[in-house]
């Protein structure tokens, strides 16, 4: 039986989602909760719809687990009970055929929180949201993006990993701003490694008047990382949303998804 988990969480003291030896991880903690509550020496696996890196947080992440004889309304409460305070179980129900947490996925969806007020953010969100000490053009900003919708190569914004393609469709790149504070909205089919925060460093690079929002384009065009093309700080960064299509469309989608990064 598959398992669909819808999740939240706080990634400050994490060193992301994905399982490492000996360090803190969101799936790590995951895991092990499921480990003890099934008595198992060898933790399921749980597959998430993006790996959010370290110090990245999530209100909208989604996993899937496949387990047998298993009640899911009790192992939801009892999954509750054990996961750290960082970590918050939303949901957890019995997926549709074809349900694939990373490949039936269509989109999703990002917003980085910057604040350009001298004084910084708010004390009680700075946890969440990145200061510049240089105040920003959100119109420059925009223009900025304008260079980069669509499908594109982003070896310019990713750190590559061997056999994975940078080939990606960003659907959304937009700020807004209210009061000091700019969010911007990233919406893409999926994403490379640090792909979110290098594109907002290039953006807060033209935002800060260092470049015209021309440059954007010829980074991406040059399909090489950019030096001057800083990665920004992870907590500004939060994982919302998760989009999929109507159940009939969940194999379908999946297929596709797999196919196109085999390419």
């Amino acid at each position: 039986m598959r398992l669909r988990l819808d999740l939240s969480y706080d990634g400050t003291s994490f060193r992301g989602w994905a399982t490492q030896p000996g360090l803190r991880t969101v799936q790590g903690e995951i895991e092990v909760a499921l480990a003890t509550i099934l008595r198992r020496d060898d933790p399921p696996r749980l597959t998430c719809a993006g790996r959010t890196d370290a110090g990245v947080h999530a209100r909208g992440q989604v996993a899937h687990v496949d387990l047998d004889d298993v009640d899911p309304p009790a192992l939801e409460r009892r999954l509750r009970r054990l996961l750290p305070h960082d970590v918050q179980l939303r949901g957890l129900s019995v997926a549709p055929n074809g349900f694939d947490a990373r490949f039936a996925a269509l989109e999703r969806r990002y917003v980085y929180r910057l604040c350009d007020a001298p004084a910084g953010p708010d004390p009680l969100r700075r946890s969440m949201i990145v200061h510049v000490g240089r105040p920003l053009d959100v119109g420059a900003m925009n223009a900025a993006a304008d260079h980069l919708l669509g499908e594109h190569d982003f070896a310019a914004f990713c750190k590559r990993r061997e056999g994975a393609t940078t080939i990606r469709t960003l659907l959304e790149l937009r700020s807004v701003r209210t009061d000091d504070l700019v969010e911007t909205t990233v919406r893409a089919d999926a994403f490379c490694h640090s792909m979110v925060r290098a594109l907002m460093g290039a953006l807060v690079a033209v935002g800060e008047g260092k470049h015209d929002p021309a440059w954007s384009g010829e980074v991406l065009a040059a399909a090489t990382r950019n030096a001057r093309v800083t990665v920004m700080p992870p907590h500004g960064l939060v994982l919302e949303e998760v989009v999929y299509p109507d159940d009939a469309g969940l194999a379908a989608r999946a297929a596709e998804s797999r196919r196109r990064r085999d390419e």
